[in-house]
């Protein structure tokens, strides 16, 4: 395109009065000179420059193009200083010239010699051998353009700033092999440049960004290999066993690397990366029993009266109901959850606690408010993943409010073991309660809103039971995650008069892949689709001419039809105009009753539905396990092993002014 010297006035400084960009003062040689400060560039500014001025539509293999040609309408070719960084060393250098091909500089050693290195081996006669090797020429990436205060260089700096982001946080070694049938921005920057700006502002969980760097060097080195294996081959003229060995090694590697490539595509994916998550464990260590056997009870309250003391003393502590336990007194809940060993009981007194930490139970414990939850108020305060980490065998929590705010994970995570909660009221922040695989989880007169994901993720493994809460104003209630996979057990799944209400997508979601079925069936479709679409309208509309005429013959043989009274004897009931005064609280009535039975009628309907496409996905992994048996020749087994079918309890449940309806499938 034609780009003018106006279309970039308010990009950079172009036609302005000094510069508009910050400096940064270098915290080593204080001889070295100031530098451009543009790696505070907000996220809709690195996204429009590489959308509209950069890369537009480009493919893959046209990325290099592309930016060439975008440094030759912004980058000054030569005039402007800047400081050369590698790992080992830094050096001022003055540009005589850009190779934008090769998205290089031409650079000489500025004057005076300015150097600073972790060791005294480069000196000026060193550094002049090593860009002499170099041929004079550093990838623009390795400069940082040094600062200057008549806003002539602005856009250098900024047009650097922009390559060398895109090389270090968005190109993968692998792009340029991708198929070009796509639109590059589209397909790769814009969620990678995505997930960098949500892992700065700390909206993606710790444990997924550590996962998300490993599988990225996994890769990259697994990739580096599978290039020396293909170049190898060739090279090689020879049709010898050795390179018939190399064919088969540089299969696997292209296998494990399209796999891994895969897992981060997931993750770049903003959808996708919460819908899968990822494989997290509990790694907490259960302390459990105390030296001598003994149980202590731990008290929590802010300030401790001595009425509520005598309460205490009266409901928990009767010496008719129960022997004599030692009590512990504190006035911080999570204190009192870490002094907890196996079989301990912690009572949290009515309050309003915040807490700046995560709640990790590895032992069986019981946390119990006393009093209503919305007067037993726990608050997490400061950003973190997690608020409460369940991995004991049998933790209970019950009689608690628990608040979330500025999280990147769910409040409550289930990872081993089993967790009751019960008459708890959570106001989420992401997602809300996630049962891990393997995980059990019993949910019951409880309340649980606001989640910006799920309200309730349910992992293949686990076990749910779902009885008698509320789950409402989140983005979805209840999300079952795919369990299609050979590696997964089905999750056993019961949901008992639950009221589910006022999210934003479904009541419940089921995530799972397109079965081959699917595809044949969609494509059969397709090729009918016509022909039924024609036979259907053309029965509509006789059927609707039909309609018409009778219409019309009706009104022209009885006109005074609509205004006689009905007989005793008829057995429908008329409800219009020409009915009497004393006919209209009836009809009024049954026109109420049949809404409100419809109404019902819709509420509940959810539960079949869900119980029979819970089933019917459970049958289909049933079927897909006997015919991987089959296929590896294994005709008979035994019925236990054989049946996975997922255990559900669907009952009662209500489904209210959901966006999207009762339940919905979510398929990838």
């Amino acid at each position: 395109s034609d780009w003018s010297e106006d279309s970039w006035s308010d990009y950079g400084s172009r036609g302005k009065v000094g510069t508009a960009l910050g400096r940064t003062v270098p915290g080593g040689n204080v001889l070295f000179p100031d530098i451009f400060h543009t790696d505070h560039l907000f996220f809709y500014e690195r996204f429009r420059t590489y959308q509209d001025y950069i890369l537009a539509d480009c493919k893959a293999s046209e990325v290099k193009q592309f930016i060439a040609e975008y440094l030759e309408k912004v980058l000054e070719p030569s005039g402007w200083q800047a400081v050369w960084r590698t790992d080992v060393f830094e050096v001022v250098v003055g540009v005589v010239d850009v190779d934008y091909s090769s998205l290089k500089a031409v650079v000489e050693l500025s004057e005076p010699f300015l150097c600073e290195s972790q060791d005294s081996s480069f000196t000026l006669e060193c550094m002049q051998e090593l860009l002499e090797l170099k041929e004079y020429q550093i990838l623009l990436q390795e400069l940082w353009v040094v600062y200057d205060e008549s806003g002539e260089f602005d856009q250098t700096a900024l047009a650097v700033e922009h390559v060398r982001f895109f090389y270090r946080c968005i190109w993968r070694t692998w792009d340029e092999e991708e198929e070009d049938d796509f639109d590059y921005f589209v397909r790769c920057v814009e969620p990678r440049l995505r997930l960098h700006y949500d892992i700065l502002e700390h909206r993606v969980p710790s444990g997924l960004v550590a996962d998300y760097q490993s599988l990225l060097s996994q890769c990259e080195e697994l990739y580096e290999k599978f290039l020396n294996v293909r170049n190898s081959i060739s090279t090689s003229d020879s049709d010898s066993e050795v390179e018939n060995v190399s064919m088969v090694e540089g299969l696997k590697l292209y296998e494990k690397v399209e796999h891994l490539k895969q897992k981060l595509k997931l993750i770049e994916n903003p959808l996708l990366r919460y819908v899968f998550g990822y494989q997290k464990y509990g790694s907490l260590q259960a302390k459990g029993h105390r030296a001598m056997g003994a149980k202590v009870t731990h008290v929590v309250s802010l300030t401790m009266m001595a009425s509520l003391l005598r309460l205490l003393t009266r409901d928990k502590f009767c010496p008719e109901s129960c022997e004599d336990v030692e009590i512990q007194f504190h006035s911080d809940p999570l204190a009192a959850v870490n002094a907890c060993y196996e079989g301990d009981t912690v009572i949290i007194c009515p309050g309003h606690y915040v807490v700046d930490g995560v709640f990790c139970i590895a032992d069986s414990i019981e946390l119990e408010g006393y009093g209503l939850p919305d007067d037993v108020v726990i608050e997490k305060q400061g950003k973190g993943d997690n608020f409460f980490d369940c991995t004991g065998a049998n933790v209970r929590i019950s009689g608690l409010k628990l608040v979330q705010h500025d999280a990147v994970e769910g409040i409550l995570n289930v990872h081993h073991g089993k967790t009751t909660l019960e008459n708890c009221v959570l106001q989420c922040e992401t997602t809300g309660i996630t049962v891990r695989t393997s995980a059990e989880l019993l949910m019951k007169n409880s309340d649980l809103y606001g989640a910006k994901g799920a309200g309730v993720e349910i992992y293949p493994g686990s076990t749910c039971t779902l009885l008698h809460n509320g789950i409402h104003h989140c983005k979805e209630g209840i999300l079952i995650k795919n369990f299609l996979d050979e590696d997964y057990d089905v999750p056993k799944i019961t949901m008992v008069k639950n009221v589910i209400h006022n999210n934003e997508g479904y009541g419940v979601v089921l995530v799972r892949p397109v079965m081959p079925s699917e595809v044949k069936d969609a494509t059969a479709q397709t090729m009918k689709g016509e022909n039924v679409k024609t036979k259907e309208n053309k029965f509509h509309e006789f059927l609707m001419l039909g309609l018409f005429c009778m219409t019309v013959v009706t009104f022209l043989l009885f006109p005074a039809l609509g205004n006689t009274q009905p007989t005793q004897s008829g057995d429908v009931t008329a409800c219009g105009e020409g009915t009497g005064q004393e006919q209209q609280p009836e009809c009024v009535t049954d026109e109420l009753e049949l809404y409100e039975g419809a109404e019902i009628a819709g509420q509940t309907e959810g539960n079949y539905e869900i119980a029979h496409e819970l089933g019917a996905t459970s049958a289909k992994k049933s079927k897909r396990h006997k015919k991987r048996l089959s296929e590896l020749g294994i005709t008979e087994a035994d019925d236990n092993l054989m049946s996975q079918d997922m255990f559900i309890s669907v009952e009662g449940n209500q489904f209210k002014w959901n966006g999207k309806g009762s339940f919905g499938t979510f398929v990838f």
